[in-house]
């Protein structure tokens, strides 16, 4: 009877743990090491075997965190939903009891699990009721696509969720405000081409200078320097004294050999034929285009 009684709880401790190495969720450790690792941490508290164990099952988070990844929304990281999930494994390795018969993947799937969902729950800022009010005209919707082959309007939809049109709108409303968008996320651009873009890409960048305003100051200019070579050359040298290299009139007088007075009457004559050239040149640009006369 004794040998009986001390070998039955290794043949559960075989049944718990074997399957895990068939099934691929242990890192290639054998069946009697799991079992070895299991003894020592239970009747011994031994942490680096427990630490053992949680690397060994870590595939198996990685399994459930793969699956739950694709019915949650693509901001989500897989990565995240892992390091969620290794804290209900390693509150199942702590608490799995190595002698009952049941093996621990079974065991710990659905802590790991709960886990995620909890830390999911956390971070969502988003009451629950709004939720369940998304999932509830989700539903509705695809339902009456499929009964009538378009989109449904807000009184259908309405009433088929049994909301009134305005708490339908208000539940949209505030679903559109809980709608979370990676900027990093690839958006296809509506053409023929296929390519994608980054949403970050598409955002407006304030400190960054319009295009069109670098277009126009770059004409201007342009039609500064055209209207400064039609000028005659001493009033074109008063203009560039004056501004570029700021000296006053008086030693702008001084340096061309005229009076102060003098040298105000060129400069505002070359003004004004600047000024000129820039409004004729505007005004052609803007004029339409007319046929030639036969």
């Amino acid at each position: 009877m004794q040998a009986i009684h001390a070998t039955r709880p290794r043949r559960m401790l075989d049944r718990s743990t074997a399957p895990g190495r068939r099934s691929g969720t242990t890192n290639d450790i054998k069946p009697i090491e799991l079992e070895h690792l299991w003894r020592r941490y239970r009747r011994q508290g031994d942490e680096k075997a427990r630490e053992r164990l949680v690397v060994a099952y870590a595939p198996l988070v990685k399994a459930v965190a793969g699956r739950m990844s694709t019915h949650l929304p693509s901001h989500v990281e897989e990565a995240d939903l892992i390091s969620f999930g290794l804290v209900g494994l390693m509150a199942a390795v702590d608490r799995f009891e190595p002698t009952r018969d049941v093996k621990f993947e079974t065991y710990a799937g659905p802590r790991i699990r709960g886990a995620i969902l909890d830390q999911l729950r956390a971070l969502d800022w988003v009451p629950r009721s709004v939720r369940t009010q998304a999932r509830l005209i989700e539903r509705a919707s695809v339902k009456l696509e499929q009964r009538y082959g378009r989109a449904p309007s807000d009184s259908e939809l309405a009433a088929e969720t049994g909301m009134s049109v305005r708490e339908l709108r208000d539940a949209l409303s505030q679903l559109s405000s809980s709608t979370v968008l990676t900027l990093d996320g690839l958006w296809t651009v509506a053409d023929s081409s296929g390519d994608q873009i980054a949403l970050v890409d598409t955002l407006r960048d304030e400190d960054a200078v319009d295009p069109f305003e670098i277009l126009a100051t770059e004409d201007l200019r342009d039609g500064i320097a055209d209207a400064l070579g039609r000028l005659p050359e001493r009033e074109r040298l008063v203009v560039g004294l004056y501004h570029y290299y700021n000296l006053t009139l008086r030693e702008i007088g001084d340096v061309i050999g005229v009076s102060e007075s003098r040298a105000s009457q060129l400069h505002t004559r070359a003004m004004l034929r600047l000024r000129g050239s820039l409004e004729e040149a505007a005004l052609a640009e803007s004029a339409p285009d007319l046929p030639m006369a036969a």
